[in-house]
């Protein structure tokens, strides 16, 4: 073993004043691992940013898990479900669940002097986590969206989105207008407090936010009646999980209570997104495969022709004694020497460009297509070390059956060979 290790080292590194052997082959083939693992590293760091981000926006609208009446899915005027505190303790003791948190929805019609436009009002209860608007808040602040003018039922604060306020021309402070359809026409004027912008047009299109109260004495609701419960998770690989037994429990709940609640996750609520994110992953696994050919094919082809410019040395190395499997792994060590040193440099490069899109944000993207507004970037160490030595071991497995060719070398001729 060290004897082949020491032939190997000698093979690809020249003595000084040597030329090394077989340059332009050796290049070529550094650059293709190179380029594939630079690919692959930036292609793993924007889908796990695209699936995290976009994910992430998803549940901050509606939680991991969505409690509700079976009419939820069919409207947003909605039949009301009762959360009692002794309801709330039992779920939020669950292992798994981070948090609870109530709402309410109401169809809305806002109106200006020449524009409508139709939302749907949503009102959050006190202890709902306002963290992911406040992460997106543009103007304005969401800590008075609950305010104590709202729960006495004096006024309402209202949080509406970029896209409403450009297309109405409302800014924060105003009051504005807003009215309700059902058995009767209601108006009720609520005063803007906040404009966010998630870039996640299809809900920021939608949603409207103010107090819990507000939208229960529009539904003519009691306090302890709700559109739906929201359920955060501390693990979201615990998704399946928690909403089986979670929707076990209600059931045995329902039955005793007589009510029925309809348990849905976040992927059963945006099945067409997701399978959108599931796409994005055959995708991935594509252009992993295709990198990973490229690589490999050009190690071969820089293998083979080391082989045949070194036949020489191989039919002195065989007239001396040395056995075919012992050349071969000379030959093997020497192809890893190249594949090594292309991996460091693709590493390099592919952790640079990610870093450097991840903090400035230099590509950016069209949100009204994507939902984001610049290419996403995540680094997963577990995955990129796995991504390395996948690669390092498949196309090592690649070189075992051409460096066959070394078996086919005749001493005799191949010490006269040119």
């Amino acid at each position: 073993m060290r004897f082949e290790r020491f032939l190997a080292r000698r093979l690809f590194k020249s003595e000084r004043g040597v030329r090394r052997v077989s340059r332009p082959a050796v290049v070529i083939a550094e650059a293709g691992v190179a380029l594939g693992l630079t690919v692959m590293i930036v292609t793993i760091c924007v889908s796990l940013g695209f699936k995290h981000e976009i994910r992430s926006k998803v549940i901050g609208f509606n939680s991991h898990i969505h409690v509700s009446s079976f009419d939820s899915s069919l409207s947003y005027e909605t039949t009301p479900i009762t959360i009692c505190d002794t309801l709330t303790e039992t779920l939020a003791s669950m292992q798994g669940v981070r948090h609870l948190q109530r709402y309410a929805t109401k169809p809305a019609i806002f109106r200006t002097d020449d524009e409508f436009l139709g939302f749907v009002l949503k009102g959050v209860g006190e202890e709902y986590d306002l963290s992911f608007f406040r992460s997106y808040l543009q103007e304005g602040n969401v800590d008075s969206l609950i305010s104590p003018s709202s729960r006495e039922g004096a006024g309402g604060n209202l949080l509406i989105s970029r896209d409403m306020a450009d297309k109405l021309g409302y800014r924060v402070g105003d009051r504005v207008d807003t009215y309700f359809i059902g058995s009767s026409l209601r108006a009720r004027r609520f005063t803007v407090c906040g404009i966010y912008e998630t870039g996640f047009g299809d809900f920021d299109r939608l949603f409207a936010v103010t107090a819990l109260p507000v939208v229960q004495r529009l539904n003519e609701w009691d306090d302890d009646e709700v559109t739906g419960l929201e359920v955060s998770l501390a693990d979201y690989e615990q998704l399946s999980q928690l909403a089986w037994e979670i929707g076990r429990y209600l059931d045995d709940w329902g039955k005793v209570h007589r009510t029925g609640y309809y348990v849905q996750t976040i992927e059963e609520q945006n099945p067409n997104l997701f399978a959108w994110l599931d796409i994005l992953d055959m995708n991935v696994w594509i252009i992993l495969l295709l990198m990973l050919l490229v690589a490999g094919f050009t190690v071969i082809s820089g293998l083979l022709i080391l082989i045949l410019e070194r036949t020489p040395f191989i039919g002195t190395l065989k007239a001396m004694g040395s056995l075919n499997s012992s050349i071969r792994q000379t030959f093997l060590r020497l192809a890893i020497y190249i594949i090594g040193k292309g991996m460091v440099w693709g590493n390099v490069i592919g952790f640079a460009l990610c870093a450097l899109q991840k903090y400035t944000g230099l590509v950016t993207l069209d949100p009204k297509n994507y939902y984001l507004d610049r290419v996403p970037i995540e680094f997963n160490v577990f995955y990129i070390i796995l991504l390395n030595v996948g690669m390092l071991i498949l196309s090592v497995a690649m070189l075992i059956v051409p460096s066959q060719i070394i078996s086919h070398i005749s001493p005799s001729k191949s010490i006269r060979f040119e």
